[in-house]
């Protein structure tokens, strides 16, 4: 047997993946400079990854933590659609890599498994958003070769607004 540790890596995300899950999307949001914005819980997590009706897809990226493999990175997504180009897309809802696993690749390595995903089942798009001020974010991503679209301003209609509107059905 190596003592050398085992390589990065990887891999569709399992059940038993959720309590890493849940707690790198609360690194995330900490990142983000909104540590107390995460609502979701690992129950809702583990129902949108694996219920009845999954309505979210996981990749994780593990790296050697000593006593074995650890859950560093994530990537999760969910499949969108243009009406424009008739053909699905990927959606990419989070990527986050820890910073102590950061320059090791992962995150290349979540988005190209997320690109390979989505040529494979002929999908047309990989989308997410940038947070304007994530510098670093930003020029990895153009390093990459994506293209910001500055041209469009995100929107969201949540809480009470999006209640009130519901409301005024007819």
């Amino acid at each position: 047997m190596s003592d050398r540790p085992s390589p990065p890596r990887v891999r569709t995300s399992r059940p038993d993946d959720v309590p890493a899950l849940h707690a790198l999307v609360h690194e995330l949001a900490t990142y983000e400079r909104e540590p107390d914005a995460v609502e979701a819980t690992s129950g809702d997590l583990h129902r949108a990854l694996f219920g009845d009706h999954p309505v979210l897809h996981g990749l994780v990226a593990e790296a050697d933590a000593g006593a074995g493999p650890e859950v560093v990175g994530m990537a999760l997504w969910f499949v969108t659609y243009s009406t424009w180009t008739g053909r699905p897309g990927i959606w990419l809802e989070d990527l986050f890599v820890r910073p102590s696993a950061r320059r090791l690749g992962l995150g290349r390595a979540l988005l190209a498994e997320l690109a390979a995903e989505a040529v494979r089942r002929g999908y047309g798009r990989l989308e997410w958003n940038v947070l304007d001020w994530n510098a670093p974010a930003l020029g990895f991503y153009a390093g990459l070769g994506a293209g910001a679209l500055g041209e469009w301003t995100v929107h969201r209609l949540h809480g009470d607004a999006l209640h009130a509107l519901a409301a005024t059905r007819r």
